[in-house]
């Protein structure tokens, strides 16, 4: 299976109806986390941008899954990238302990 690191806008003022869906959007975005089709959710300090590193067959199935996304119709732009090396602390073994 690919990797893929999806960046997302964001829109500039966060209103009610965007506000309302963010548990929702949170939920969804956890179930996928344990599910491992998302291997990274990361927004920015100011708001503005996102990027997601996910697992997928295609650029098309992970377009298709982030369509689902609860706060789709409210991003501005969504971009999708197959990654040719990812690399991550998380993705390692775990340090060994003699205790």
């Amino acid at each position: 299976m690919a990797k893929f690191v999806v960046t997302l806008r964001l829109p500039d003022i966060f209103e009610e109806p965007f506000m309302a869906l963010i548990p929702r959007h949170r939920a969804f975005i956890n179930r996928l986390i344990e599910e491992d089709i998302i291997e990274s959710y990361a927004i920015s300090a100011d708001r503005t941008r996102g990027w997601v590193t996910m697992n997928g067959q295609s650029a098309e199935a992970v377009q298709a899954i982030v369509e689902q996304f609860p706060l789709f119709r409210f991003l501005l732009g969504i971009e999708v990238a197959e990654l040719f090396i990812f690399d991550s602390k998380a993705s390692r073994f775990p340090a060994i302990s003699l205790n």
